[in-house]
């Protein structure tokens, strides 16, 4: 697969079938994600890879009440603005991201892979995540789709990692949450402000010197 294309289609893909992912699939993305940069080349992380139903079934609950949580407290005013006016680009973009994280939520136990990354004594994860966007972008060219969530570490991180097994006494953090499955939904380029918009040049506030509506890919 092109560079580009990866790049450019590598978005949230919640909704996946049921069909398992070939051990030969995973070792590969496994591969490619282990490829990636770590600071100082430490590469301490571990990366936990759960297919097991019955762990699925004792994490689903934990996941469904996160997302539960997520839209009563962070995006609780995003959701009633989208309410308010419901008729607004920005509205139907939100509602239709909402729809998307709670059917994942609804079918956690469906998804048939999960991967769990772990980062030792570094709760910011800038060590890792490198790692899991390499892992991300490999299942893309496998034609796997992925999505990456934090909600388990943040309402229900002790449960989690009890349930995982988890050492509790060597430093390892947990980073997030990776799901993966083949997608019942079309790869395309995610729609985003121009780049332009969101980029200063040399000072805070000063213009990038781009304005391309984007996007970029493919070339024109």
């Amino acid at each position: 697969m092109d560079l580009h294309e990866a790049l450019y289609t590598t978005r949230a893909m919640r909704r996946v079938r049921p069909d398992p992912i070939p051990a030969d699939v995973q070792a590969r993305i496994l591969d490619a994600a282990i490829r990636a940069p770590s600071g100082g080349n430490q590469q301490n992380w571990r990366f936990l890879l759960v297919d097991d139903q019955s762990v699925k079934d004792r994490l689903a609950p934990l996941y469904r009440d996160s997302v539960d949580q997520l839209w009563k407290t962070v995006y609780a005013p995003f959701i009633e603005e989208a309410a308010a006016h419901p008729d607004s680009p920005e509205a139907a973009q939100m509602l239709k991201t909402q729809r998307s994280a709670q059917w994942l939520a609804d079918h956690f136990e469906e998804v048939p892979l999960f991967l769990f990354p772990f980062c030792e004594h570094d709760p910011s994860g800038w060590s890792i995540f490198p790692a899991v966007w390499s892992a991300m972008l490999a299942a893309r060219g496998e034609g796997v789709g992925s999505c990456l969530t934090v909600v388990l570490g943040v309402f229900h991180p002790q449960e989690t990692l009890e349930i995982l097994g988890v050492p509790p006494d060597e430093g390892w953090v947990l980073s997030g949450c990776v799901s993966f499955g083949y997608p019942t939904g079309r790869w395309g380029v995610a729609a985003r402000r121009p780049a332009g918009q969101v980029t200063f040049r040399n000072r805070w506030g000063a213009g990038a010197g781009f304005d391309d509506p984007g996007p970029l890919w493919p070339p024109t």
